[in-house]
Formats: structure tokens, C-alpha cells, sequence
């Protein structure tokens, strides 16, 4: 499989993921996928749905399937959730599959775009300042880990972004 018809989008809830494969998977004339809204559309019920009847073990198995199916899918971009990437098995198909790349976003903004959703059931908590902040303390390195590439998503729009993406894997793909 050839390692540059894949797109891998990890980081953080709230980095910017989504929106940003969007865009890419459009500059790039791929396909964009979502794991989080396919797994919605196979089930018929939304993420929190399944965190509150499943938990997040339930929830965590059927990421596992499904990003395994979509990362395996040429010329196409992949927005996997934040806790995606506590699957060992995971890491390692991404790795392997495809190019990753890393969102980043400071905490401060990252709370702020979070709040303005309600489909995030991890941080349903009272102090969601803390829960971010310790989800970034448990997930940092493995998201680095990981990055072929990082990018940073909070003073930039989706387009600017994208744009830098793009930039970084055509120069890199022409050395």
C-alpha cells in the first residue's frame, strides 16, 4: 500500500480535525472520512449515545473497527477522534497505512471551541479545564509519537492551514 494515498488527522477534540480533512481531502480530490460520523451512520445514534449505553470501552472498540476499515481506503483523508489513538493497534495501521499528521491546540482555545459543541462526551465533567488538561498530559506523547507531521491550530484558519499541509507533503513528496 503506498504510503502517501493516505491522510491521517490526529490530535486533540476540538484541534480542528474535521474541518481541516474537509478542506484537505477537497484541495487534494480525495475522499474525507470521519470516524466519529461513520460510526454515528452504522450505528443510527450519536457518540454520546454510545458513551452513555457502552462506555467508553464500547465506544473505543467500534473506533478501532472502523478506522481500521476507512485507513485502508486509497486517496483519502481521515479525521480520527481524539482518544483514537490509545489503540496500540491503531497507532501502528496508521503508521503504517498512511501519512499522519498532527493538529495541535493550546488548551485555552481548545476549551473554547469545545464548549460551543455538545456531541463530546468525555468532557461532560465539571471542570472541563482539568479534563482537557489531563487529557493532553495522557495523550501528548503519543500524538507525537506518531506525526510525520504537526501542525499548530490556533492562530491560523482552517484554509491557511490546509494550505501548509499541502506545502509540506508536495516538498516533501519532490525530495
Amino acid at each position: 500500500m503506498n504510503k502517501g494515498s493516505q491522510i491521517f488527522l490526529i490530535g486533540p477534540m476540538g484541534a480542528g480535525k474535521s474541518t481541516i480533512g474537509r478542506h484537505l481531502a477537497q484541495a487534494l480530490r480525495w475522499d474525507f472520512y470521519d470516524s466519529d460520523r461513520e460510526i454515528e451512520q452504522r450505528t443510527g445514534v450519536s457518540v454520546p449515545w454510545i458513551f452513555d449505553v457502552e462506555g467508553e470501552a464500547g465506544f473505543r472498540n467500534r473506533e478501532e473497527v472502523v478506522i481500521d476499515e476507512l485507513s485502508q481506503f486509497p486517496r483519502s483523508v481521515l479525521a480520527t477522534g481524539g482518544g483514537a489513538m490509545l489503540s496500540p493497534l491503531t497507532q501502528q495501521r496508521l503508521v503504517n497505512r498512511g501519512t499522519v499528521i498532527y493538529l495541535t491546540v493550546s488548551l485555552p482555545e481548545q476549551q473554547e471551541r469545545v464548549l460551543r459543541t455538545s456531541n463530546r462526551p468525555i468532557i461532560n465533567t465539571p471542570n472541563v479545564h482539568e479534563t482537557l488538561a489531563k487529557l493532553q498530559a495522557e495523550r501528548e506523547a503519543i500524538y507525537q509519537s506518531l506525526a510525520d507531521y504537526t501542525f499548530s491550530t490556533d492562530h491560523d484558519s482552517a484554509v491557511t492551514i490546509t494550505q501548509k499541509i499541502l506545502a509540506k507533503i508536495r516538498t516533501t513528496a519532490e525530495a
